[in-house]
């Protein structure tokens, strides 16, 4: 059964010719708009294909085209983001470019509804790494020389498994599986078919690959170019245990749904849900999208110390100048009165700092049959909202990220459930309260 939803899903998974020569043309006429500009500079050695365009590994509706400007080794980190940034520009002038970051700038355009990526990259021997893109060129020209056409059909497959269940993409708002990743895994077990059943029952910390170095992750992935590098370390746990479930449902019942959207059950009980909104100065997706997600987590961590317990959080940004961190709690009210546990009796000098620190303030105090002492306490707040209001007022550098300081002093809004959210957010919201169950199912 697995084989036959395997072979009628390859067929949608593979451009059309078409579709190829359409992408090839477009290809060719921005490589040759890059190629006039870099004559301009002595510091630039030549440039190439990157990317699933470069390996054939691309899908028919993602078809990026990535080009990959070699810089000499020389160049300095201060000429090489200036000529690239003034190259990127240059050429994309008649599709409106703009900046993207990963470690270093790069330009990105949008030609006929292809995303074109312009990455400097520096002209090095194989692991004398200057910059993260450095590697990029040999991981190209290693998976050319490995993949045949049949195992690229098979990272077409395999991406489009992980984009249904949502963990495909590696940029810091997915933490996901990447194109390479796929590449790498297709390249280790040989096909789709392959890779999913070692991965559902693959082991914590197992090592896919081979590296003589050990790392401390749920699984590990090793880059076959740099055998020191630990690919899964970008993906989040949460990704790596969406992926292992969902390998093991797709073998215990497949079917074509799970190369579709996934499907969804979702609650409408949202009285519970904490939406923290702000506005933010422009600066690049990557940055901002890194600063709400440790905001969230930060948050999560401060809740819980105010007694309220943070379930799950995630965060969304439209990436221009609106951020949301967003909070399902167990309550949004809690107990006005709680329990403080202090040291053992025995302890003489802890016993009575505890006492001499909690005695004005406690409601009741006793011993209890652990030996330890308890003060019956009262809360400031027991409210959620009032709770992250006066949080955010009074404790940002508690709190926030430094560089999302400036921006919620100018302002921000909390709310319960989904008071007053637009459409996009509520959707953004309803993964709090939603259950795949492609990957959490019953048979």
């Amino acid at each position: 059964m697995v084989r036959k939803i395997i072979l009628a899903t390859r067929k949608a998974v593979i451009p059309s010719v078409s579709l190829a020569n359409s992408k090839k043309q477009i290809a060719d006429m921005v490589f040759d708009l890059v190629a006039k500009e870099i004559k301009k500079f002595p510091e630039i050695i030549g440039l190439e294909f990157g990317g699933s365009y470069a390996k054939g590994t691309w899908l028919p509706k993602e078809a990026d085209i990535d080009i990959f400007v070699r810089f000499r080794e020389s160049t300095t980190q201060e000429t090489f983001e200036k000529i690239s940034k003034e190259i990127g520009f240059s050429s994309m002038k008649k599709f409106n470019p703009y900046i993207r970051y990963s470690e270093h700038p790069y330009v990105e355009a949008v030609v006929k509804r292809t995303k074109v990526n312009v990455v400097p990259c520096y002209d090095v021997k194989i692991g004398k790494w200057k910059s993260a893109a450095d590697r990029s060129p040999f991981h190209t020209k290693h998976m050319q020389d490995k993949l045949n056409k049949k195992m690229k059909d098979e990272v077409r497959l395999l991406k489009t498994f992980l984009k249904s269940v949502g963990i495909y993409g590696a940029e810091i708002a997915r933490q996901g599986f990447s194109g390479y990743v796929s590449e790498v895994l297709i390249l280790n077990y040989g096909t789709f078919e392959n890779t999913i059943k070692e991965i559902s029952k693959i082991k914590q910390n197992q090592v896919i690959g081979k590296t003589t170095k050990t790392f401390d992750t749920q699984i590990v992935i090793i880059d076959p170019i740099d055998t020191n590098r630990n690919l899964a370390a970008a993906i989040s746990n949460q990704n790596i245990g969406r992926f292992v479930l969902a390998c093991r449902a797709f073998l215990a019942e497949p079917n074509t749904q799970f190369f579709k959207t996934s499907k969804r059950k979702k609650s409408n009980d949202w009285k519970d849900i904490l939406v923290v909104k702000f506005n933010f100065k422009p600066r690049s997706p990557d940055i901002i999208w890194g600063q709400i997600k440790r905001a969230a987590t930060l948050l999560s961590t401060q809740m819980g110390i105010g007694g309220f317990n943070v379930l799950r959080n995630l965060s969304y940004t439209d990436e221009k100048n609106e951020a949301y961190l967003l909070f399902l709690l167990e309550s949004s009210i809690i107990s006005k009165k709680y329990v403080k546990k202090g040291p053992e009796y025995f302890r003489e000098q802890d016993s009575m700092s505890f006492i001499r620190k909690n005695i004005e303030n406690t409601k009741l105090m006793w011993v209890d049959n652990d030996s330890r002492i308890n003060s019956l306490e009262e809360r400031k707040h027991n409210d959620v909202r009032k709770f992250i209001q006066e949080f955010l007022k009074s404790n940002l550098q508690t709190g926030i990220p430094n560089g999302l300081q400036d921006d919620l002093k100018q302002g921000f809004t909390v709310s319960i459930g989904g008071e007053n959210l637009r459409k996009s957010i509520k959707e953004a919201v309803s993964e709090l309260v939603s259950t795949d169950e492609n990957i959490f199912y019953s048979n």
